[in-house]
């Protein structure tokens, strides 16, 4: 769905606002359907959706008798269809913005997150047009437009908790479950999380990731320098801190070493370590020795 260049910049912008990259992939998967472009007349576009009825509140009395005649505007939600074809909508859009520009990119949702362009001077725009640039301008520039929207619409903490339902209706509106938003989304987390975690402790990490990753194994003991590579000493401390915490030691940065590694250091007495591990150890040997006592019995 998504190439190693999408992941990367995905893993980058995530990472600026120490997001889990599943998270924000599985929104952009759900918003986008895993695709990044439109060719429009040989150009490459991000991702359109023009809304009439914004169109049509945002236009003067005389202009929007015109809309409305050309079919552009629409008094409703839907009164006006989107083409299938990205083609065919930045046509529509073309159309509009000969009426009024402004009006035309304010009612048009932009990029892999669909934001809105109504949204511009709340995101920290001068205007619009601003804003549509910052569209324009590549994967990245649209991934800073859903993260200044998640950062200003208080959305960050409920993507971050995984509250599906809280996170769609602030992202998707308050009819989000009559096409079971929130449930697409936690399936589409799922699968990124799958991905992400099969490329962990490759190149899936960002460098953003792998510091924020050295700078918490050194508060656990490490002595790595902090150069935002994942090479063999940063492997090596990440599955020792694995085997000392009782985890898997498997060198991949999952969702329960993640969860190890974020809680406060005072929480962690330097002797946690060591005694997870023994009581790892022992529960080991009494499973065994419970297997071969009932094999004894089975005799």
């Amino acid at each position: 769905m998504f190439d190693q260049k999408t992941r990367r910049a995905i893993s980058d912008i995530a990472g600026s606002a120490e997001l889990e990259p599943a998270l924000l992939a599985a929104l952009i998967e759900v918003e986008s359907a895993g695709r990044i472009f439109a060719e429009v007349d040989g150009r490459r576009e991000p991702l359109i959706r023009f809304e009439g009825h914004y169109f049509y509140r945002r236009l003067t009395h005389d202009k929007r008798v015109e809309a409305l005649k050309a079919g552009l505007a629409s008094p409703n939600a839907g009164g006006v269809r989107n083409p299938r074809s990205q083609a065919a909508r930045w046509a529509l859009l073309e159309r509009a913005a000969k009426l009024d520009t402004e009006a035309a990119y304010e009612s048009s949702s932009w990029g892999v997150g669909q934001v809105m362009g109504a949204n511009w001077r709340a995101l920290g725009f001068e205007n619009v047009f601003d804003f549509v640039s910052e569209a324009r301008s590549g994967l990245r520039g649209q991934l800073r437009l859903v993260l200044a929207f998640l950062e200003t619409h208080d959305l960050l903490e409920p993507l971050r908790n995984r509250d599906w339902q809280r996170f769609a209706r602030g992202y998707n509106g308050p009819a989000y479950a009559r096409n079971g938003y929130h449930l697409k989304l936690a399936l589409a987390y799922r699968r990124q999380r799958r991905i992400q975690e099969a490329n962990e402790g490759s190149v899936g990490l960002s460098r953003a990731e792998v510091l924020r990753l050295q700078r918490r194994l050194n508060e656990a003991g490490a002595h790595l320098q902090p150069d935002g590579l994942f090479g063999p000493a940063a492997r090596r401390a990440l599955i020792a801190f694995q085997s000392d915490a009782g985890l898997s030691a498997s060198g991949r940065l999952d969702e329960a070493t993640r969860a190890a590694l974020t809680r406060r250091p005072e929480a962690l007495p330097a002797s946690i370590f060591p005694l997870a591990r023994l009581i790892h150890n022992m529960g080991r040997v009494l499973r065994r020795v419970t297997r071969h006592q009932r094999a004894l019995r089975a005799q």
